[in-house]
């Protein structure tokens, strides 16, 4: 089975450059996670980090 998609995508030109392009969204992805996690603010941490904490005492409909 391996060997026929193998054949089957050696016809395709350019098929090379899918996974270049697939790498550098995955780099880019986390690039940008890593990014942000460094300069999230405190005050935004500490109150999603709180929301389970939180006691709604709402009735459900």
């Amino acid at each position: 089975m391996f060997k026929f998609v193998k054949g089957y995508m050696e016809t395709i030109d350019g098929v090379a450059t899918y996974p270049m392009i697939s790498l550098l969204i995955f780099f880019l992805f986390f690039v940008v996670l890593f990014i942000w996690v460094f300069t999230a603010s405190k005050e935004h941490i500490e109150e999603v980090s709180n929301i389970p904490f939180e006691n709604n005492n709402q009735p459900k409909e």
